[in-house]
């Protein structure tokens, strides 16, 4: 390659030489390689970026008109590096030295010069243009070919040094940030700028001196950060030509935001107590969303609450069952960002909570409840806790409704005060008063009135005892009393006069409120009429309970016994009870038919309830009542049961309408009857029993007759009963 190098090099001076020697050539030319003295003085600077193109002109018009150009030779240094020869044809008329190779080319249109493609930083020099033409002398031209090194892409740090590609920050709203852009390389010294759009913010000019040899460095410092800097772009540029665009580097900055607004969504009033409650709150301008909480005077809210965020705006549900304490409160929507330490913002919803009246009775201020007295006057008040306003309160007595009624000493006032003047022992009890809202009624626990009231009598009547000689009877005396009586006290009037009963021969029960004497009468002085006084702290008893002491003998007769609900099976029987000779006594009812005894029942009351007697019979009833001494005469009556009832012909159900109102008017009698009946039964010491009674067969068995085996004889002394246990 260097041999072929040689070769053409030799070849061009051997042409350089001949042209040299030739007439037209002998004048404002020099030797290949020597100055020559017909070079213009003046460089033409041409300049070109590195890749790119340069055209280094070259004027090669003839001066005049009958000439033309015959070569052109291009030096670098004194050496020849590309020759044009026009009398050469063919790609041979050109040549190019080894800097060049293909990268040059003459052009002649539309103005004559020398072309470099791809021109590389070492084209950089002062290149001379000769031309030689056929008649006029030879022309040189100085050409100064400046090669621009643009500068590397801009980098861009962070403070800390950290390169930033593409989002700087994200930095905190009202803070301060700060860029260092960093440019390598670039021949002349490039000049670096910040810019923001199209404004220049900053500059560091070419002539800017700067120690950090080829690389040069500009710093952009962003005070106090707004809303505006988010997403704006920052743009530094690296420049030394013209001849291209600048480099550059950009980024967006990216802004952490307070909070700008909270708000609570839902502010529907008033809540109410146990109902589950719904409420949203929304908070807008933050970034990334603001976190929200729930607070409630001013403490946590511990419920169900969740989040939504999208963007700049962050909404919150909050689940919540508001309790009567909440009512009055403040509840607080609290939005906040992480990132800042005073970035808090509040929405506040002061709480209006319904609620079920809340009620408390209380005696009045200067009442002792265990010192209240017949007679006196009592003051209650109603303590009434409700939200709205309770509309209505109501006042009870044993669950019993309470009318303001002055004349029999109720009086309501003011809906939460009651007065009861006077006041008896029965009423003692219960009291409480209800106040009614829209959500509902509340009552009030019940307020227990104890009226302290001497002892009085439980069983008001006098009561008849049997006692038997040498026998001993306990005789019981029940009273009533608050507080409960601590001492009793006996006395026996008889013919012998009055005398107190010794204490050792009875005994107290203070809880059932009842003394017990065990008496044993020893001769007949020894009966008449025992009185008891009981002494509770209220005093003692006004009234005493009496009972006539009478020698014990058999019970009286039953009288005025009615059959009642008469059926084609059954009947109610009841009687009236005669003296029961001072003992215990049972009543026994026998019915007897043709065939012989059908039931014998007795029963502790004159009552009695039979079933399964049998339709259309002729039954006998016999009543009498019998005690440890005997028994009483029997009363003896008949009565038949009705037939069993046929299927109803259209005839008979034809009656029955035609009577109904005979029909209704047998009703109202009969009831008038149960009513009486009922009445009398409630005399009775004890409630009737049913007895359900098979009728048995009569088959096999021996049925004597009535007067063989009759009830109306004369009364056994001994009856065959259950023997009595003596009281």
């Amino acid at each position: 390659m260097h041999i072929a190098v040689g070769v053409q090099r030799t070849l061009l001076a051997f042409v350089l030489l001949a042209l040299s020697n030739s007439p037209s050539a002998t004048q404002n030319t020099f030797i290949t390689g020597s100055p020559m003295s017909s070079v213009t003085g003046t460089v033409t600077r041409v300049a070109a970026v590195v890749g790119g193109e340069a055209n280094l002109p070259c004027d090669s018009r003839p001066p005049q008109r009958n000439d033309s150009m015959l070569l052109v030779v291009w030096y670098r240094d004194d050496n020849p590096v590309y020759s044009y020869d026009t009398r050469v044809l063919g790609p041979s008329a050109h040549w190019t030295d080894e800097p060049f190779a293909n990268r040059a080319r003459w052009y002649s249109t539309p103005s004559s010069g020398l072309h470099v493609d791809a021109v590389q930083a070492r084209d950089r020099a002062v290149y001379r243009c000769r031309v030689d033409f056929q008649i006029s002398p030879t022309r040189n031209y100085r050409i100064a070919l400046d090669v621009i090194e643009l500068p590397n892409k801009p980098v861009i740090f962070d403070e800390f040094g950290k390169e930033i590609s593409g989002a700087a920050g994200p930095y905190n709203e009202g803070g301060d940030f700060k860029l260092i852009c960093s440019v390598n390389g670039g021949t002349p010294t490039p000049r670096v700028q910040w810019l923001h759009g199209d404004t220049v913010l900053t500059t560091l000019g070419a002539s800017d001196l700067q120690p950090s040899g080829m690389t040069r460095t500009l710093v952009l410092v962003v005070k106090n950060a707004t809303r505006l800097h988010l997403s704006a772009v920052y743009t530094c540029t690296a420049d030394n030509t013209l001849l291209s665009t600048p480099q550059k580097t950009s980024v967006r900055v990216d802004l952490y935001l307070r909070p700008l607004s909270v708000e609570i969504l839902s502010k529907e009033q008033p809540l109410s107590v146990g109902r589950k409650t719904e409420l949203w709150c929304r908070s807008t301008g933050a970034r990334p969303p603001a976190n929200i909480t729930w607070w409630l005077d001013g403490k946590p809210l511990h419920s169900i609450s969740k989040q939504k965020k999208d963007t700049n705006e962050s909404q919150s549900l909050l689940e919540w069952v508001p309790m009567k304490e909440h009512n009055g409160k403040v509840l607080t929507c609290r939005a906040e960002h992480v990132r800042f330490n005073h970035s808090t913002i509040e929405s506040k919803l002061p709480l209006n909570i319904y609620y079920v009246p809340i009620t408390r009775m209380e005696l009045g201020s200067k009442m002792n409840p265990n010192d209240i007295e017949e007679g006196d006057d009592v003051y209650f008040g109603c303590d009434v806790d409700a939200n709205p306003p309770a509309y209505k309160v109501i006042w009870e007595h044993n669950e019993v409704l309470l009318q303001h009624n002055p004349s029999n000493g109720v009086i309501l006032t003011g809906n939460t005060n009651l007065a009861v003047r006077n006041v008896s022992r029965h009423q003692a009890g219960n009291y409480t008063c209800t106040a009614s809202n829209v959500e509902g009624d509340g009552k009030s626990p019940p307020l227990h009135l104890q009226i302290v009231y001497k002892p009085l009598c439980r069983k008001r009547e006098m009561k008849m005892i049997g006692a038997a000689l040498q026998e001993p009877t306990k005789v019981i005396c029940e009273v009533d009393a608050y507080p409960p009586p601590d001492t009793f006290e006996w006395t026996l009037n008889s013919s012998a006069g009055s005398i107190r009963v010794d204490a050792e021969r009875f005994t107290v029960e203070v809880k059932e409120g009842r003394s017990v004497l065990t008496y044993m009468p020893v001769s007949d002085v020894d009966y008449g009429t025992l009185s008891c006084r009981a002494t509770n702290l209220a005093g003692q008893q006004p009234m005493p309970c009496l009972y006539t002491l009478l020698p014990a003998t058999r019970p009286d007769q039953p009288t005025n016994c009615t059959v009642y609900n008469l059926t084609d099976d059954s009947l109610d029987l009841a009687c009236i009870a005669g003296y029961e000779g001072g003992l215990r006594c049972v009543y026994v009812l026998e019915v007897w038919t043709n065939e012989g005894l059908l039931v014998n029942v007795s029963n502790g009351a004159a009552l009695w309830n039979l079933r399964r007697l049998g339709a259309a019979r002729l039954l006998r009833l016999v009543v009498y009542a019998a005690n440890s001494r005997g028994r009483s005469e029997h009363v003896s009556f008949t009565v038949e049961t009705a037939p069993r009832l046929a299927p109803r012909t259209e005839a008979q159900a034809a009656w029955e309408v035609n009577w109904a109102v005979g029909g209704a008017l047998c009703f109202i009698t009969v009831i008038g009857v149960i009513v009486c009946l009922a009445m009398t039964v409630f005399k009775l010491r004890n409630r009737a029993r049913d007895y359900e009674v098979t009728i048995p067969s009569l088959k096999n068995q021996k049925v004597l007759p009535p007067k063989r085996n009759s009830p109306h004889g004369q009364d056994d002394r001994n009856p065959d009963i259950i023997p009595l246990s003596k009281e």
